[in-house]
């Protein structure tokens, strides 16, 4: 039969969506991957279950668009959706799916479910699905809560498992069960197996009772999912949702704004600090701790009490709302919706005093905002000068302020204040004219909901796991025609998270790819998942399957790059170790300077004496994945293969000469490393202290002027199999380079610290992974029984 469903929403897409040739080649090749590891629906019955992964968002339900146009064209003749928990995220995945698919070709679908408030699944009127028709598809778009999951299932079976739906349309019934955000809600959080929490226990209940279908998982933050038991014990009974059968990964689309983007890799090279893939865009503003005390309670107990306070921070970032909004009124896109995020506490009622406080703080300043004199006439222009400058515009229309003012004036007249948390799901409403909102909220922007047209975030809301604070990046996205505007002002300590997450997530695409590399499977290979000290990756009742994989160093390259600058003790310590160590290494050794570059290095120094000196050297606790004791724990036991180490000493040339002699090498240039501005936690974060070029030091020169660059694994590639250690010395009076960074300012010259272990780097790290090895029947012992009671009561229950 000829696909129908596929070409009309390939035209939609460029027709009235507007999409250009690049961006529909690339959903249809991404669609069509999904769909390529679905089962075939041809087949007279199968279960079949896989993750897709995408970045915060991204536009995954493009994707699952696509694919389920493709899905219905393959054969699937039953559509379920499981949208969100909200009746504000379900209706809007409806909408969405109406729009792009069913009203291409209305005749050919049946609908169980509206974008109505009341639309969701009940009970069809004859009580059963109808059995399918060549060439018509049937679709439910449902929350993802118990009740509504228990009437889906009692639609198919009764409790006691006989068929609603007469058997001879269960076995014609193809379904296509589509999980969004399938972290959230699905994975069995219970404290244990055979307690599962019963959203869990309802959608797997679900895929038994189908004789034919394929389970697909959405989901930017995959953390949950991937520790899923893939071999619960009792194995006759109910699968648990992991991905057994497949996991892919969305590609990255252009002009995609995710954590990579924002934030920056870190650490970067310091020869190029303001690399924008390894910086990441000049977009972040810091909000200073002292001044979080004004702007959310400190402790859970003055939630009543506490009133949040205008802070020169929050001001900025509402007037810098406001200037993008005018801003891009004045590029033509008055008919674009234009959003404000401010996420400062998880507390509705602080919610409802911030909206009142921005509200009034607009109000009274009203003339203000539109004068062309004043005090806040000029702290804006110096905002759009200083951001201007910061962020150079990607548009040959800049504005000044006078030509803006008309503007503002319309974007205060449209500007409206919403409250979004479990309390008022109603306030948002991006379907109809252009809007311009400050939105105030809490968990449910924390999740699935689109702020469309989001320029500024205010985000000061922490969260100790992965999954949660990747999942609060709202101003992730697209910003098409705006891309110079978006900022973001949060703390310097979130913004280190979110810069290590985003490479984490790399790795964990980087894992998924081995699937089609290898032609494995997951349940032949499991994600893993590298952990931050600190930090959960989710939560403790997701990972009760998921085990430590290994704690290695192999193939990897590490580097001091936070610093207690202003420890006297601490930062005149690490200068004796290294002179220490450098008179003892020199000792009977040829030291090799290498003048050009200003360099020493030393040959087969022992293990003995490397360990000798890391015992000394302090290594600041701030570092997030370098730590002292699982380094020298690391080194001990890899012992045979460490024995002996090749030592480097880094100075540049043509920069500061230190302040005292470094040993026998007397006074040595010192390099320029400025800090990360804002952070007030006691440490100097230089973000990057290693150049790639620096490991060549111990290279043969033929192999070192090789001219193709694999990145770090490239000239890797080119040294010997032999550990490095490499000493740098950075000026502590360092000055900053640019607006983004901030005086080093330290009491003393600094001595920093890299490493390249030998090896390669697939085993390397400190990461957690599902156990893959299914439990043979004695491991469950004489407590079968009991156990399978204890599930059943649960099923029941």
């Amino acid at each position: 039969m000829k696909d129908v469903h596929w070409p009309a929403l390939k035209g939609y897409l460029s027709n009235s969506k507007g999409w250009n040739k690049d961006a529909i080649a690339s959903i249809d090749e991404s669609s069509s991957e999904v769909v390529s590891l679905l089962a075939n629906p041809k087949s007279e019955s199968f279960r079949h279950r896989g993750l897709v992964v995408g970045y915060v968002q991204s536009g995954k339900t493009a994707n699952m668009t696509a694919v389920i146009a493709k899905a219905v064209d393959a054969g699937y003749n039953l559509i379920v959706l499981l949208g969100g928990v909200t009746n504000k995220l379900r209706a809007q995945t409806q909408r969405r799916i109406e729009n792009d698919i069913v009203n291409r070709h209305r005749p050919l679908w049946q609908l169980y479910t509206t974008e109505k408030d009341d639309g969701d699944f009940t009970y069809p009127m004859n009580g059963s699905f109808t059995m399918p028709v060549e060439g018509r598809a049937q679709l439910v778009v449902m929350k993802k809560v118990t009740s509504r999951l228990e009437t889906f299932r009692k639609t198919i079976v009764d409790d006691k498992g006989k068929p609603k739906t007469p058997l001879a349309i269960l076995r014609q019934l193809k379904v296509l069960l589509i999980d969004d955000e399938c972290d959230q809600a699905s994975v069995n959080s219970s404290d244990n197996d055979y307690d599962m929490t019963r959203i869990n226990a309802e959608i797997r209940k679900i895929l038994k009772a189908l004789p034919s279908v394929s389970y697909v998982g959405y989901t930017a933050t995959p953390f949950a999912n991937v520790f899923i038991d893939p071999y619960p014990l009792n194995q006759n009974d109910l699968d648990d949702l992991y991905p057994e059968d497949f996991i892919t990964a969305l590609p990255r689309t252009e002009g995609y704004f995710g954590a990579r983007e924002v934030f920056g890799f870190g650490p970067d090279n310091p020869d190029n600090p303001e690399s924008p893939e390894e910086a990441g865009r000049n977009m972040i503003r810091n909000v200073p701790t002292e001044k979080l005390g004004k702007l959310r309670p400190a402790r859970a107990g003055d939630k009543d009490t506490f009133h949040p306070q205008m802070t020169d921070e929050l001001e900025k970032a509402t007037l810098w709302f406001l200037l993008s909004c005018a801003i891009r009124r004045a590029r033509g896109q008055q008919d674009k919706h234009m959003t404000m995020l401010v996420h400062t506490s998880p507390y509705i009622i602080q919610h409802t005093r911030m909206a009142k406080l921005l509200e009034g703080w607009i109000k009274e300043n009203q003339d203000a905002l539109i004068s062309k004199s004043g005090d806040l006439h000029n702290k804006m222009n110096q905002l759009l000068q200083e951001e201007s400058s910061l962020v150079p515009f990607e548009y040959k229309d800049a504005y000044s302020l006078d030509d803006l003012i008309p503007h503002l004036s319309s974007v205060l007249d449209a500007l409206e204040f919403a409250v979004e948390n479990g309390e008022s799901l109603e306030r948002l409403d991006f379907t109809k004219e252009p809007k311009v909102y400050i939105v105030v909220g809490g968990t449910v922007l924390a999740r699935g909901l689109t702020l469309e047209g989001l320029s500024v975030s205010f985000f000061l809301r922490t969260s100790m796991q992965y999954d949660t604070l990747l999942q609060m990046g709202r101003w992730f996205g697209y910003r098409q025609g705006y891309e110079d505007l978006p900022r973001l002002w949060t703390t310097a300590e979130l913004a280190s998270n979110f810069r290590a997450l985003a490479r984490i997530e790399e790795e964990i695409r980087e894992d998924i790819s081995t699937y089609q590399k290898d032609n494995v499977t997951p349940k032949e290979f499991a994600v893993r998942v590298r952990a931050i000290p600190g930090m959960a990756i989710t939560a403790a009742s997701k990972m009760r399957h998921a085990y430590r994989s290994n704690i290695s160093f192999e193939g990897r390259h590490v580097q001091t790059i936070r610093f207690d600058h202003q420890s006297h003790s601490k930062v005149a310590g690490n200068w004796d170790a290294a002179v220490a160590f450098i008179n003892e290494i020199s000792g009977e050794r040829v030291i090799e300077e290498q003048n050009k570059r200003k360099r020493w290095l030393v040959r087969d120094v022992s293990l003995k004496e490397i360990r000798k000196f890391l015992l000394a050297y302090d290594i600041s606790e701030h570092h997030m994945d370098l730590k002292k004791d699982l380094l020298l724990g690391y080194i001990d036991q890899a012992s045979d293969s460490l024995r002996q180490w090749n030592v480097g000493i880094i100075t540049p040339s043509g920069e500061n000469i230190s302040a005292k002699p470094l040993g026998v090498l007397g006074t040595v240039n010192a390099a320029r490393r400025s800090q990360l501005p804002g952070n007030e936690r006691g440490y100097a974060d230089i973000k990057a202290l290693m150049s790639k070029s620096d490991i060549l030091i111990d290279a043969d020169p033929s192999s070192a002027t090789t001219s193709d660059d694999k990145g770090w694994s490239g000239y890797k590639e080119r040294r010997p199999n032999i550990p490095l250690l490499l000493l740098y010395v950075i000026d502590g009076k360092s000055k900053k380079q640019s607006d983004n960074r901030a005086d080093l300012d330290a009491v003393g010259d600094l001595i920093g610290i890299g490493i390249v272990f030998p090896g390669t780097q697939d085993q390397a790290g400190d990461y957690f992974s599902v156990e893959l090895d299914a439990p043979v029947p004695e491991q469950a012992g004489s407590e079968e029984e009991a156990l399978a009671e204890a599930l059943a009561e649960a099923l029941d229950d």
